[in-house]
């Protein structure tokens, strides 16, 4: 291991993908990159269900091959239920130019492929690493890090960047956080051996399933490619209890009313503790800062619904390794432009996307029955990851969907 007190050239906090990607490409780029790790790899993270999109950004970081021969289930849609009502998209079928399939992961295995292929490409990894200040200044920065074994040090560099997730290390410690204009809602989830022999399932699509009463609830069931499933509802949070309810129990019997999807699971074996992901939207009051930039979740986090999460992580790395490339070269780049506002055409598409599933407009388009092949297309670009392809309406102009959801009403 390199001198703790060395010098580098970036920082990077989170070992997730966010922080992987954007360390392998600045390492390819010949900086020195420290990543600083809390936790240990393997290990478990919600967020299974990858976009198409994804694939691109980890083809340019020189990742893919690694993901590609690491056996994931292969994933080329998203399919719907709604009571009897069911469709689906075909995510090679769509508006955008570009991937069209992916994977469903667990993101242990996954996680863990980035960080390899991090260290591989000379990112220097250092797992259970815990860091609890940064000071800034003219000449750099530095970062105060607490390891689970030995003495506490200080690592410095010329910028650091953020990957932490939903830890949030740097939002907390610059008090840049600021409440999500989202609902607050909980999810409970799990992950089982799942035993499906419905032939209405497709093991090639994540499954959403809307509670046929209550259209503010809904289920995800993520396929892997070992026989098991990522399993989870999602509901307002004034609707849990956590004080005196069985999790577990309020799992399963959640699911016994989804209609399609208690019968696909009614041969299924829940053999893992389930857990609460529980306030989970998140926003913060700047993406970046002196010397600093936020990565995917812990500047932002939408909801579960679309699988979003990891798109616009690794979209955030690829965004900000360009622009500290350009820092580190002498240039003086405008972060809000080059880095932010970008980022946020996507970021914003997808929160029009998750208010209009909540408040019923998106629900009604993907259910109606007379959707255009064009439209269908349209839709299907977003729901595969292509957020920030502008020649879209849909992303241009993201209101579209309320003139969208009045015609399939009609």
């Amino acid at each position: 291991m390199a001198d703790p007190q060395g010098r580098y050239d970036v920082i990077v906090i989170g070992a997730g993908p966010s922080g992987s990607v954007a360390a392998t490409i600045l390492a390819n780029q010949g900086y020195k990159v420290l990543v600083l790790e809390q936790q240990h790899f393997p290990r478990f993270s919600i967020g299974e269900s990858l976009l198409p999109q994804s694939m691109e950004f980890l083809e340019q970081a020189g990742m893919l091959q690694a993901v590609v021969e690491a056996g994931f289930q292969y994933k080329n849609g998203a399919a719907f239920c709604r009571g009897q009502e069911y469709d689906y998209f075909d995510f090679r079928q769509k508006f955008s130019s570009g991937w069209g399939t992916t994977y469903q992961v667990q993101r242990a295995q996954f996680d863990k492929t980035l960080a390899d292929c991090a260290a591989e490409r000379g990112a220097e990894v250092r797992y259970g690493q815990a860091v609890t200040a940064i000071q800034q200044s003219a000449s750099g920065v530095s970062v105060d890090v607490e390891p689970e074994a030995g003495q506490p040090y200080q690592a410095k560099a010329e910028f650091v960047l953020d990957g932490s997730g939903f830890g949030r290390v740097l939002p907390r410690l610059l008090n840049l956080e600021k409440p999500s204009q989202l609902g607050s809602r909980i999810a409970l989830f799990t992950h089982i051996e799942d035993n499906i022999s419905d032939r209405r399932f497709d093991r090639n699509k994540i499954l959403i399933t809307v509670h046929p009463e209550h259209a503010e609830i809904w289920y995800w069931l993520i396929p892997f490619s070992d026989g098991r499933a990522s399993v989870g509802v999602v509901l307002p949070r004034e609707r849990f209890d956590d004080s005196n309810m069985d999790r577990l129990e309020a799992l399963q019997g959640y699911i016994r009313e989804g209609g399609m999807l208690s019968d696909v699971l009614n041969q299924a074996y829940f053999d893992t503790a389930v857990r609460t992901l529980d306030g989970y939207s998140c926003d913060v009051e700047s993406l970046y800062g002196d010397r600093f930039a936020l990565l995917g979740n812990a500047g932002e986090f939408l909801d579960p619904v679309f699988s979003s999460g990891v798109t616009i992580a690794l979209k955030s790395a690829t965004l900000a390794a360009a622009t500290v490339h350009r820092q580190l070269q002498g240039q003086s780049p405008d972060w809000e432009q080059e880095y932010a506002q970008p980022l946020k055409t996507g970021i914003d598409t997808f929160r029009a996307f998750v208010e209009g599933w909540y408040d019923g407009r998106l629900q009604d388009v993907i259910f109606a029955h007379d959707k255009s092949d064009p439209v269908k297309a349209m839709i299907s670009s977003i729901l595969a990851g292509y957020a920030w392809d502008t020649r879209n309406p849909y992303v241009s102009e993201p209101a579209r969907l309320s003139t969208l959801a009045e015609l399939c009403r009609s």
